[in-house]
């Protein structure tokens, strides 16, 4: 990805952040947020979701603290890649050609491309680069399977494809949650690793009890 084509200079901003603190830490996710508002709203919005659910599954797998810090960074930073993609194929209002959907699949590559030499980050590129892959190695870019797929990125893929099927688009409505779930216990074990699923299937179930108990 060519630095001149990133928006509000991106590239030059990351680079000058650290990770010492959560004011910066904070600095980062509105700085991409920020960004992929300009670049396109539906990406924004689905980013902030992804994070808040990447985080929740990771806690209830029981991560530690360091490993929920580099969930929440490599969430933030997952669609990074999307600001290289043409206009014309990523706000397109209807499915995709297979050469732009071949287009489209280059966005987690060039989100690890975009990370390149940049110290405090170098470390979440292959998480960034494999949110893509499937549990049964069918996934892109490199064909990874089951546990060599690292499992923040198993995590942010579970997260990530359930808030697309349950997303509003210009050309389809989003699928009922309950229509989503079913969808991520069908593909559990060949697109998504189980054991991530069943996790985020917890999350869901004890805030369906939650909110059961708010409304008695």
């Amino acid at each position: 990805m060519d630095k001149k084509n990133l928006p509000n200079d991106l590239y030059d901003i990351i680079a000058a952040l650290t990770l010492k603190n959560k004011e910066q830490f904070q600095d980062i996710v509105n700085v991409v947020i920020n960004a992929l508002k300009e670049k396109d709203q539906y990406t924004q919005g689905h980013s902030v979701r992804v994070i808040e659910f990447s985080v929740k599954i990771g806690h209830e797998i029981g991560l530690n603290e360091e490993d929920i810090r580099s969930l929440e960074i490599a969430s933030v930073l997952h669609d990074i890649g999307k600001l290289g993609v043409p206009d014309k194929i990523l706000k397109k209002p209807g499915r995709l050609t297979k050469e732009e959907y071949q287009i489209m699949q280059q966005h987690s590559a060039n989100g690890e491309k975009l990370l390149d030499g940049i110290k405090n980050l170098e470390k979440y590129k292959k998480y960034i680069r494999a949110h893509h892959e499937r549990y049964d190695g069918f996934g892109y870019p490199d064909g990874l399977k089951g546990n060599d797929i690292p499992l923040i990125s198993r995590i942010i893929f579970v997260a990530d494809t359930f808030d697309a099927m349950t997303s509003d688009r210009p050309y389809r409505k989003g699928l009922p949650i309950e229509a989503a779930i079913d969808e991520l216990i069908k593909c559990s074990g060949t697109q998504f690793d189980p054991y991530v699923v069943e996790a985020f299937l917890n999350v869901l179930r004890k805030e369906q009890e939650e909110l059961n108990k708010e409304a008695v």
